[in-house]
């Protein structure tokens, strides 16, 4: 079934006031690898179907993957009845009218039609170089293809096609390991034996690691590591909800310097470097939103309700799906840094002592006013002394504010990589990165 003809049967069927359809039809296949053997190979298509009805400033939701015409009448039913028992949202100013669209694609026919086999050949590529190197490699290659259509009772009506390919993996040697990984909308951009080499090296060159003292260093980070730091920084306060909320690093700072001026961080659904799409979950017009511009900090991308809150304000088509258990407000989905003129070695050989990282792992957030993360580096961190790379060491434990740490940047790099969070179900384009008077507070074992 289109989702034309989805939508106009959510509409015909609904008697709200306003009503919104939303179509999401994915298909994810999944190819999993450990110990040098694929040992998974997992597909599943599905189709969710979601409905927003408005009685006045009450708004009810409801969710199925049924797409048969009777359950499509159903689901209008219950989203109505929802509305009717909820309470009313006095700053709940109406669904959006239409805008324009813009044409912008991010499909690519043989990545959302992706084989096993294709998945397979990636995959035996990165296996047979650990076994060659005496490592062993374990990872996954997932490619979606997804149709998102967007409509509502006010005209409203958008259809795009998107889709992802991502390679990583996870290089163990006897008592090291090396990370990569590549994301694109283009399944011929995924380069199987870039992504092994990188993670062989690091496991080669990781080897026999030797305890450090926490303290504060310069770093120079991978792109693994940056994408963790605009990750946590959109997770705790980029979304217009969490300002509004007053729980964002943002809140009191907007207008003012924080970070260093080679520092510029947008979110832009239009820019084809990254994973685009052209419209939100309320169909709005994806738009380059700065939030940090030449270090100072210029504000939040915005959904339809939080732009209501807030005279004179438009949203920046930045709505997440519509959902009555996890309302997380609008979110940036594709995020730069914007690439500086450096290369990884050039930040290491202006160096005296520092460390280089690949990679931040199981970061949690401790203060979200301040963007407070504590986390542990992985996949190999290493120390450097006068220009080079002196040793390996174990991995260390750090607690240190993500804004004062893009305060200290000396170095940013000219190479940025595309790499796409299933967990944020987003995506950054972010280059190495050179800060000085980073904190780790101890190590780990």
């Amino acid at each position: 079934m289109t989702f034309r003809e989805i939508a106009a049967m959510v509409l015909d069927a609904s008697k709200a006031d306003q009503t919104e359809v939303v179509a999401i039809q994915t298909n994810d296949s999944l190819t999993r690898f450990a110990n040098n053997t694929i040992h998974q190979n997992v597909s599943e298509a599905n189709a969710q179907i979601i409905v927003r009805c408005v009685l006045g400033q009450r708004i009810g939701i409801a969710t199925s993957n049924d797409t048969r015409r009777e359950s499509l009448g159903r689901l209008a039913e219950r989203a109505y009845k929802l509305a009717a028992l909820a309470p009313e949202n006095p700053e709940f100013k109406g669904l959006p009218q239409p805008r324009e669209v813009s044409a912008i694609s991010g499909y690519d026919q043989a990545t959302a039609t992706c084989s096993p086999y294709h998945r397979a050949e990636r995959a035996a590529v990165i296996c047979k170089k650990a076994m060659a190197a005496g490592f062993s490699a374990a990872g996954s290659m997932r490619t979606i293809g997804t149709d998102l259509g967007v409509a509502n009772s006010l005209g409203i009506f958008c259809e795009c096609q998107t889709s992802i390919a991502d390679l990583s993996t996870v290089i163990t040697a006897v008592n090291s390991t090396g990370w990569a990984q590549v994301s694109s909308t283009r399944l011929s951009s995924i380069d199987a034996e870039a992504v092994a080499d990188e993670a062989v090296r690091k496991a080669r060159i990781g080897a026999n690691p030797m305890d450090c003292e926490p303290g504060e260093y310069t770093v120079v980070l991978d792109p693994y590591a940056t994408s963790d730091i605009l990750s946590s920084l959109a997770s705790v306060g980029m979304g217009a909800l969490s300002v509004q909320e007053e729980r964002s690093w943002l809140n009191g700072r907007i207008g003012q310097k924080l970070m260093a001026e080679s520092v510029t961080i947008v979110d832009d659904g239009l820019d084809a470097r990254g994973i685009p799409s052209a419209f939100d979950y309320e169909g709005m017009p994806r738009q380059r939103t700065p939030i940090i511009e030449s270090g100072v900090a210029m504000g939040a991308v915005y959904d339809s309700f939080t732009a209501g809150r807030e005279f004179g304000r438009e949203s920046t088509g930045h709505a997440t799906p519509a959902s009555p258990a996890e309302m997380v407000g609008p979110m940036p989905v594709n995020l730069f840094l914007e690439a500086g003129s450096s290369s990884v070695d050039e930040m290491i050989g202006s160096t005296k002592l520092g460390l280089y990282i690949t990679r931040f792992w199981y970061t949690r957030v401790v203060h979200p006013r301040d963007a407070v993360i504590t986390g542990m580096t992985r996949d190999g961190t290493f120390v450097i002394r006068d220009g080079e790379i002196a040793y390996p060491v174990k991995s260390l434990r750090f607690t240190q504010s993500y804004v004062d740490a893009l305060k200290n940047v000396e170095a940013i790099g000219a190479d940025p990589l595309v790499l796409w969070s299933e967990y944020l179900s987003s995506t950054t384009t972010v280059p190495a990165v050179k800060l000085a008077g980073f904190r780790f507070t101890s190590g780990t074992r």
